[in-house]
């Protein structure tokens, strides 16, 4: 039920899924909007429908939603991991709805006090990055931020494949000392925790291959620096396009140039590159853009469905009680 375009778009992308990635897909919403959605006579193989009550709206305060709106469709479909009907949950509602529910019904590792959001920032011709944190904590603790960078780590290797991803520490220069106060007592806590650890890194090394695989930070720096990210990719596709409308000669040129710059550009078209999965959480659990369409609906189930297979979950979980 969350996200711009629900339930309509939501639908569609999970029955898309049920198609293109051989997946079983349980949704969950209110019977009165979403069954007009599914095909009429018995549902397609694959796909369960179970009736939610209520919804979540986008502006609610997140505790108090999901502690009164139990029947809403956010708790219910935790509610279905938590019990083993699904292996996992994929989300384009109230962000904050998700977190909260996602910590209460299927619960936090132990000694991690709150997730993070790992959202991956698509590369040309290599693996996403996987920045963290992208909005859950604004004022962590350093510790808090080498446990993101432990769970990060056991992310890109199950999914990737990547035996020893370099982590990098986002701050304002690359010399060890630079930063704030946070940046500075983490550094260290870095450096001797992960030995993949490259030091701090810059705004600059974002969507590069050879500096980092992960990019640690506060969920305050972190929701900034991927909203000043997806705004400058906008600025620059308007600006392409401006460019090629000018006049007869950039158009006849665009006719040639357009297909193929639109094929480059579907690299960062984030409706591609997945969801967002919540780190410290006992549970998989993919937070979709909100303005998810059918097609980003299909990769964050992608994601969901990759995690699931390759036990993300018990990898992080391990990676954080060995530290401990």
């Amino acid at each position: 039920m969350g996200g711009d375009h629900a339930p309509t778009e939501i639908v569609a992308g999970a029955l898309l899924a049920v198609k293109e990635l051989d997946a079983n897909v349980l949704l969950v919403g209110r019977d009165d909007v979403v069954e007009p959605l599914l095909p009429s006579g018995n549902l397609p193989t694959g796909v369960e429908f179970f009736a939610a009550k209520e919804e979540i709206e986008m502006g609610e305060d997140p505790i108090a939603a999901v502690r009164n709106k139990k029947d809403s469709s956010i708790v219910q479909a935790m509610n279905a991991v938590k019990d083993g009907r699904a292996s996992a949950v994929v989300s384009a509602g109230n962000t904050g709805a998700v977190t909260t529910a996602a910590v209460l019904r299927l619960g936090r590792f132990k000694g991690v006090p709150s997730p993070a959001i790992a959202v991956p920032i698509p590369v040309a011709g290599y693996h996403s990055q996987i920045l963290v944190d992208a909005g859950a904590v604004l004022d962590p603790a350093p510790e808090r931020l080498v446990q993101y960078a432990l769970m990060a780590c056991e992310y890109v290797r199950a999914r990737w494949g990547v035996d020893k991803p370099r982590v990098g520490l986002l701050s304002v220069g690359s010399e060890k000392g630079k930063g704030d106060e946070l940046r500075r007592n983490t550094y260290p806590l870095l450096e001797k925790a992960l030995p993949s650890f490259v030091g701090n890194v810059e705004g600059s090394d974002f969507m590069k291959s050879d500096r980092v695989d992960v990019i640690i930070t506060d969920g305050f720096t972190g929701n900034i620096a991927l909203k000043s990210l997806e705004g400058a990719l906008r600025s620059f596709a308007k600006m392409v396009f401006s460019v090629i409308d000018m006049n007869e000669e950039t158009r006849a040129a665009g006719e040639v140039l357009l297909p193929h710059f639109l094929q480059a550009a579907s690299l960062y078209d984030p409706d591609v590159t997945g969801g967002a999965l919540l780190l410290g959480i006992k549970g998989v659990t993919v937070i979709s853009h909100g303005s998810s369409s059918a097609r980003a609906i299909v990769s964050s189930i992608a994601v969901a469905a990759e995690c699931a297979q390759r036990n993300v979950v018990d990898h992080m979980q391990e990676a954080v009680t060995d530290a401990s």
